[in-house]
């Protein structure tokens, strides 16, 4: 099993905004004040188009879809919390918090993946637990190390425990469960998607251990990423406010590793920090997104849904 893959999915935003129905329990989202609607779009939109241009400049093969004005689908731009793509074939499709995401599942999607010659032979739909207020955003929700077979999640409104089970057994992942806060006006409430604190590449792990506020959870996530091989890298909150743990691994040209993040991630990482990524990777690539970041609360990784499924090239062999 790969952990890292050269294919990825992003969806070019047509709505983006500051979502009203995801600000509950996303506090990384901020108002921009006294900027017109169309102006933020359009700026999300430039660094969407530049952000793209990077990776692709990289050797990272990028497929575009392109959003729709109807319906209002303003957090579009973060494809990878309704849906994955794995090595077998599967797709799951996951159960979203509000209202307005659930409206962001397209099968024309899948449609697009399959005329690039994608091969899907199976889709596992989780998205009827909504009605039961269960929900489990993707990759937002769940770190998946698809390697060695671990999925590790930190439990928030929008990652149900037994829902998250389910997806482990059905996919055969070990679970790693634990619970990641941050401080919100001198309170300590749930991060709500473990992607913001958390990233794991081939041989390395970015996490915020301050976020975990019981030991032996901590102690717990730390060993195994340990007994897999990963060096440890720890960010404090402060670094997470910038989206330091939201950094993704790709394959770049001629098979080499790249991790990216957006660059107020970048200018946020101490030179240490830096040196031990740039250990495990060819090169450290990153892209201003800070009009994104700023009305979205999520950054680089949260916009890439990363496609392991097998081609018909593949199939034929």
């Amino acid at each position: 099993m790969k952990q890292v893959t050269n294919t990825i999915l992003m969806v070019r935003p047509a709505t983006f905004r500051k979502n009203e129905q995801t600000a509950v329990n996303n506090y990384y989202q901020k108002e921009i004040t006294g900027v017109l609607p169309s102006t933020i779009l359009a700026k999300a939109q430039e660094e969407f188009d530049t952000f793209v241009e990077v990776l692709r400049t990289n050797g990272v093969n990028i497929v575009v879809i392109e959003d729709t004005k109807e319906p209002d689908t303003p957090d579009a731009i973060f494809p990878n919390n309704w849906i994955s793509f794995h090595e077998n074939g599967d797709v799951a499709i996951y159960p979203m918090f509000a209202e307005n995401r659930r409206l962001e599942r397209r099968e024309d999607v899948l449609e697009a993946l399959e005329e690039k010659g994608c091969v899907i032979h199976n889709i596992v739909d989780y998205s009827e637990a909504e009605e039961e207020a269960y929900f489990l955003e993707g990759t937002g929700s769940m770190i998946l190390d698809r390697q060695h077979r671990k999925a590790y999640c930190a439990l928030s409104p929008r990652a149900e425990k037994e829902l998250f089970i389910e997806f482990c057994e059905d996919f055969e992942y070990t679970p790693v469960i634990f619970t990641a806060n941050q401080s919100v006006n001198g309170e300590r409430v749930p991060i709500y998607h473990t992607n913001v604190m958390m990233c794991v590449a081939e041989t390395f792990a970015i996490v915020c251990l301050d976020a975990i506020d019981d030991k032996k959870e901590r102690k717990e996530l730390i060993k195994h990423l340990k007994s897999d091989g990963k060096e440890v890298v720890a960010i404090s909150e402060e670094q997470v406010s910038k989206f330091t743990g939201n950094m993704l691994q790709v394959i770049g040209t001629d098979e080499k590793r790249l991790t990216v993040m957006s660059s107020s991630a970048f200018n946020a990482l101490t030179a240490k920090q830096k040196s031990i990524i740039e250990k495990h990777n060819s090169s450290i690539i990153h892209s201003s997104l800070e009009t994104i970041e700023t009305c979205g609360g999520g950054s680089a990784r949260c916009m890439m849904a990363e496609v392991f499924l097998p081609s018909e090239k593949q199939v034929q062999i």
